[in-house]
């Protein structure tokens, strides 16, 4: 059915990661009970109602909603509740209306699940789907004149529900009966308030409505992600635990790069524990933080900037080829802070306030600028990381050649789900205009997180702590003596015996070679 509107919905990275996980939840917990709640489930505050055909509507939310057992009227019930719904006219209607009895002012709230859409209107009205009944229309419809055109659903004789309010005398408003509306089909709900009278045009609408789920008041497309998140911090603690360990036993030959992996592991784990705090609360009080909302998706935006910028980083060769980035810090600085900014917009305009389970077009045009940075990001770490596999080989430097492969690998397969991911999105909501696979949709979300979780967990076994990291990090190698060393003290730490005593006395002529080697690498652009 269609209404006439859209229903649908730094490259050094001097990081010093040492700090306890405690203190993050402890900052966290403080966020939580400092932040201010400024949002609530569709509220209305003088809203105004659209022209629409030969209507004025005004759309009350649209939500996923699970079933509740019939006649449980308890914590655990399915329902739209209407609270302080007041409707407000102008004073020259007000008047227009007192002096004509048959003009009653009809403002009229009907719910109807998705797949009930077409029960709702009727003929084709001035080139749209016609919601209120006319005089021609009653005629072929055999609606009431002056109302909405309903025909009762084939599953349940009540449902589109309709609820009636009018204004009497010369009121200049008034208030909608309170009520529930309990749910006992699962479905995606749509709730639009409607005027058939000309005479009301400029009405507006002030109150809220509470849409409750049997498990709080989570919408039911944002509920597994609630579960999602959870799984995902419990999955970076690990993570966290495993790297920190090693991290602190290797503390001495620490890499700034391994820095930096350090400080991406801990600002995941703080994005996916903010995100179970930000929905907890708004599944237990029905309204939505502001504060907390922004503060998650301003860490995940540093969380994806750091990521990307860690990744080119590793792709240049930079803490393992390559001492600095040199003359390329600020190119790389610059499109930090672009790619933060277009995905923090992107990001607020998707979440901070959001309450509605299918989401409106705005955020299409802040999703080009952030997919052509990500583009253009892919392009520029596949051109370094071709250059630095070109470098590794004409330097004979095996084991580290062997590393930047298996990097490579990983980093193209993901770049082949992402692709495929973004041909299904595509798919998945061109076939889905009104949300009715609602109760899947969370997968889309989510799986970008356990792409950037995996590709992390790539880059923290081929770049773990070791005891010789640092004194290797920018070696040259030369012969397959010197490569089996090599290996063995990238990946598994120091080896056994005096092989290190070996590997002194084979590189004491060669001290200076190395000092230049190490300076050419810091000049490359």
């Amino acid at each position: 059915m269609d209404f006439g509107i859209n229903i649908n919905k730094s490259s050094r990275c001097r990081c010093r990661s040492r700090s306890s996980p405690f203190l993050l939840l402890l900052l966290l917990v403080l966020l939580f009970l400092a932040a201010l709640v400024e949002s609530s489930i569709h509220i209305y505050d003088h809203e105004t109602f659209r022209e629409i055909g030969n209507s004025y509507l005004l759309s009350g939310g649209s939500e996923g909603i699970v079933a509740s057992s019939i006649g449980i009227h308890d914590g655990h019930s399915s329902f739209i509740r209407f609270e302080n719904i007041t409707f407000w006219r102008s004073k020259e209607v007000a008047q227009r209306h007192s002096k004509k009895e048959h003009s009653t002012g009809l403002i009229q709230a009907f719910i109807f699940e998705a797949a009930d859409r077409d029960d709702i209107g009727g003929s084709a009205y001035g080139g749209q789907r016609a919601i209120c009944c006319t005089p021609d229309l009653a005629k072929l419809e055999g609606c009431k004149q002056g109302q909405i055109i309903r025909r009762p659903s084939a599953g349940d004789l009540k449902w589109p529900i309709v609820l009636n309010t009018q204004f009497s005398g010369n009121d200049l408003s008034t208030k909608m009966d309170p009520s529930d509306i309990y749910i006992t089909k699962t479905g995606m709900y749509n709730l639009f308030f409607v005027s058939c009278d000309p005479s009301l045009k400029g009405l507006v609408m002030t109150g809220k409505t509470l849409w409750k789920n049997p498990d709080g008041y989570l919408p039911g497309r944002m509920a597994p992600l609630m579960k999602f998140y959870m799984l995902m911090s419990l999955a970076y603690v690990v993570l966290c635990g495993i790297w920190f360990l090693q991290y602190l036993r290797f503390r001495k030959d620490i890499l700034q790069i391994q820095n930096c992996i350090a400080l991406v592991i801990a600002l995941g784990l703080f994005e996916m524990t903010l995100w179970c705090f930000e929905y907890a609360h708004f599944n237990n009080t029905g309204t939505r933080p502001v504060g907390i909302t922004t503060w998650v998706v301003t860490v995940g935006a540093v969380r994806k900037t750091v990521s990307r910028l860690l990744i080119l980083s590793v792709s240049m060769g930079y803490g393992v080829v390559r001492p600095t980035l040199g003359g390329l810090t600020s190119k790389v600085l610059l499109l930090g802070v672009t790619y933060f900014l277009a995905s923090e917009l992107l990001d607020i305009a998707e979440n901070v306030g959001t309450i509605n389970d299918i989401s409106g077009k705005a955020r299409l045009f802040l999703v080009l600028p952030d997919a052509f940075l990500d583009a253009f990001l892919i392009l520029w770490i596949f051109t370094s990381l071709s250059k630095t596999l070109e470098q590794l080989q004409a330097k004979r430097s095996s084991v580290k050649l062997d590393i930047y492969r298996k990097f490579s690998n990983a980093l193209a397969l993901s770049v082949i789900a992402s692709v495929v991911w973004i041909g299904y999105e595509v798919y998945f909501k061109a076939t889905d205009p009104f949300s009715e696979r609602w109760q899947s949709a969370w997968i889309i979300t989510a799986f970008w997180d356990v792409l950037a979780f995996l590709l992390l967990c790539v880059i923290c076994y081929l770049w773990a702590p070791s005891q010789s990291s640092q004194r290797y990090a920018y070696s040259e190698e030369v012969d397959e003596d010197f490569d089996e060393e090599e290996a063995q003290s990238l990946t598994r730490g120091a080896p056994e015996g005096d092989l290190s005593l070996v590997k002194q006395e084979k590189n004491v002529g060669s001290t200076d070679i190395d000092l230049e080697d190490g300076a050419e690498n810091g000049k490359i652009q």
